[in-house]
């Protein structure tokens, strides 16, 4: 289990990360959002120790983490770095003895990682010869490979393709199956709603958000409403309690709500000539709930 009490960390007059906590449990997965400069990668920097906090600790299993615990941490940096003229094969097999592990370990599993996450080239191939998905998709293996218990993944999608990020998702849950905590940040809200349990906001290096994806969603009310209804836009648009009112290149109409208790009478409207095809009462997605916490910052 990692912990994070009241972390702060500031750069002269900058406060980078401030009194942040948090808990991921083993077998859990925690999403951390927000946006470029919000002190995401500080944070990351923070809980492996490449920066030295103001205050606050980072626990690991109830204590601050040792130098052995390092070989069972999986890191995967903004930054990309691989070495361009090193095979994939030795490149893989070198971070892992960074890890503790043996040439005589790793060098039969990396076939299976290979086709796992479908790296198109042959082992021997040097880095500089494969793509920039492809390079990415091997420093992932090297980030994995050594079964870390503690995967911390700095915009891991960023780059990928739909297939490919749907494979790095496939990997994500795997590891929480085996039981790993997993933290990563990211700017797919898709990604984020698809496998996080738990998820974490930052804005200026605060958090403002906390909690499972359906807790923070519920927070913000069930204030939209689709439909698909002969009503016009500007019929819709005079009832009560409708903020907004827009129609989808679907046809499905979209209210916004000032109150959910609101979308009762609404439905009794819009069915009193009886049955329609479409009526959905919903919290706001979570990458509308980012754009509303991001927009506060210009309110």
């Amino acid at each position: 289990m990692l912990e994070v009490k009241n972390l702060k960390k500031t750069f002269g007059t900058l406060t980078a990360v401030d009194d942040i906590s948090f808990t991921i449990p083993d077998g859990q997965i925690l999403g951390m959002i927000g946006q470029n400069g919000a002190g995401k990668t500080t944070t990351f920097r923070l809980i492996l120790n490449f920066l030295t906090a103001d205050s606050g600790e980072v626990l690991w299993n109830g204590r601050p983490l040792q130098k052995t615990d390092y070989d069972v941490i999986g890191y995967l940096p903004e930054e990309r770095g691989l070495y361009p003229k090193v095979s994939i094969e030795d490149q893989i097999i070198y971070f892992a003895q960074l890890r503790g592990k043996s040439k005589k370990e790793i060098k039969p599993q990396i076939d299976k990682w290979m086709e796992k996450f479908q790296v198109k080239g042959k082992k021997t191939d040097k880095i500089k010869s494969l793509s920039k998905g492809n390079q990415q998709k091997v420093q992932l293996i090297a980030t994995l490979i050594h079964q870390p218990k503690l995967v911390i993944l700095d915009e891991p999608f960023s780059g990928l393709d739909p297939v490919n990020a749907g494979l790095l998702e496939a990997g994500i849950k795997e590891l929480k199956e085996q039981g790993a905590c997993v933290i990563f940040s990211s700017h797919n809200m898709n990604n984020v709603e698809e496998i996080c349990d738990k998820l974490v906001m930052l804005r200026n290096g605060s958090m403002v958000l906390d909690g499972t994806v359906q807790e923070i969603r519920a927070k913000f009310g069930r204030k939209k409403l689709f439909l698909e209804t002969p009503l016009s836009i500007d019929e819709l648009s005079k009832m009560h309690g409708v903020i907004k009112a827009k129609v989808t290149k679907d046809g499905v109409k979209v209210l916004e709500l000032e109150n959910p208790e609101d979308g009762k009478a609404i439905f009794e409207q819009v069915t009193k000539n009886g049955y329609i095809t479409t009526f959905s009462q919903q919290s706001p997605t979570i990458e509308e709930i980012f754009k509303m916490k991001a927009g506060e910052l210009h309110e």
